[in-house]
Order: C-alpha cells, then sequence, then structure tokens
C-alpha cells in the first residue's frame, strides 16, 4: 500500500475510534447506561478500571484519537513518530483494559472490544507507515 492510502486508511480507522470515544464520553458524563449486546458494557464502565488517574478512559481515548488525527493530517517525520508513538501507546492501554475485562471485571463491553480492534488496525497502519514513508532528504 502506497504512503497516501496508509494514511486515509489511518484516518479512517481513527475517525471509527473517535465515534466509539465520544459515544463513550457521552454515555459516562450522561450517567446513562451504553447500549450494549454483550450485556457487560454497564459494569465494565462502572469499573475502577473505567478510571485513570481520575480521569474516565473514555476521555483519554478522545484526547488520544483527536492528537492521532492530528498527526495523520500533519506532515513530516515528527507527525509520522507521534502517530506511530499515540498508536502503540493507545494500543498497549487497550490491550491491558482488555485483560482487566477478562481476568478482574469478568464482563465484555463490546464497545471497548470494537475499540480494541481498530486502535490495534491503527498501529498496525501506523508501524507500515513508518516504514513506508520516504525520509526526507
Amino acid at each position: 500500500m502506497r504512503p497516501q492510502g496508509l494514511r486515509l486508511a489511518i484516518l479512517v480507522l481513527e475517525i471509527a475510534g473517535l465515534g466509539i470515544a465520544v459515544y463513550l464520553t457521552s454515555v459516562h458524563y450522561a450517567h446513562t447506561t451504553p447500549i450494549c449486546t454483550s450485556g457487560g458494557c454497564e459494569k465494565v464502565q462502572h469499573s475502577s478500571y473505567a478510571m485513570l488517574a481520575g480521569i474516565p478512559v473514555a476521555v483519554l481515548g478522545l484526547a488520544g484519537y483527536l492528537l492521532m488525527i492530528g498527526a495523520v493530517l500533519a506532515r513530516g517525520a515528527v507527525a509520522v513518530l507521534l502517530g506511530v508513538f499515540l498508536a502503540v501507546v493507545g494500543a498497549s492501554l487497550s490491550g491491558y483494559l482488555l485483560w482487566a475485562q477478562l481476568a478482574r471485571i469478568h464482563a465484555i463491553c463490546i464497545w471497548c472490544v470494537g475499540n480494541d480492534v481498530v486502535i490495534a488496525l491503527v498501529a498496525v497502519l501506523s508501524v507500515a507507515r513508518f516504514l513506508r514513508e520516504p525520509a526526507p532528504s
């Protein structure tokens, strides 16, 4: 895939991830129950793992996706490196939270799993972009 195609694929995935983060953030602050087919979303959303340093994880996701969208729209080596860094950190955090759902909370949030898939794909494509992006001359 060409660099432009990678950037577009990353951007589309990041917009999808942003949509998930916006939804989960709005659910958090509206104090409502998320629409959920797995039956575990409410349990996950009200667990201690839904907050990190006093900040809702959904808000962290929202901020992360906004930063990643900015990085993928920007040009240059710094933007590419920032995109890789943010995506890998996001995927690592998502992996930890997936472990928490399975091992500690004993419930699955389908929105969270959807985000896990999105951020994992963003991380893989961001690394591919880094490896294929022409070096500045």
